[in-house]
């Protein structure tokens, strides 16, 4: 018989993040966050899984670095 448990990545090593892991990655609040990506819904920073937002973590880092003082 074989036990087969689901590996979890840390929050630094996957690709994508969910809202409520990317908020408390970025240190940003989950509400804030979520406006935030209902306004930028179509930057390449955000994966659509259906109709759940994921956050692409290098490319939301990058574009945080490049253009925002304040979110």
């Amino acid at each position: 018989m074989s036990t087969s448990k689901k590996q979890e990545l840390q929050w630094w090593q996957k690709y994508t993040l969910t809202l409520n892991e990317a908020a408390e990655y970025f240190g940003i609040g989950y509400k804030k966050l979520r406006q935030f990506v209902s306004e930028h819904s179509d930057e390449k920073f955000v994966l659509w899984n259906g109709n759940r937002a994921q956050i692409k973590r290098i490319q939301f880092e990058k574009y945080l670095d490049e253009n925002m003082d304040v979110i």
